[in-house]
């Protein structure tokens, strides 16, 4: 399914994919953190959306 989007730009919302930079931005401003905060985080805990957030100290 990888056509279909949602009205954000991206489809899935429980994990992040670096790639989509709409969704990191999104998830970004949302968070009020940086990309590489974002990065950071992708990287150690994995690419589950609440992983991330907890890992940054963020409600999802």
């Amino acid at each position: 399914m990888a056509g279909l989007k949602d009205k954000r730009g991206f489809i899935d919302k429980d994990r992040l994919d670096l790639s989509e930079r709409k969704a990191v931005e999104y998830w970004a401003k949302r968070w009020g953190v940086t990309a590489d905060q974002i990065t950071t985080a992708h990287r150690k805990v994995g690419r589950l959306t609440k992983d991330i957030a907890a890992e940054l100290g963020k409600k999802r």
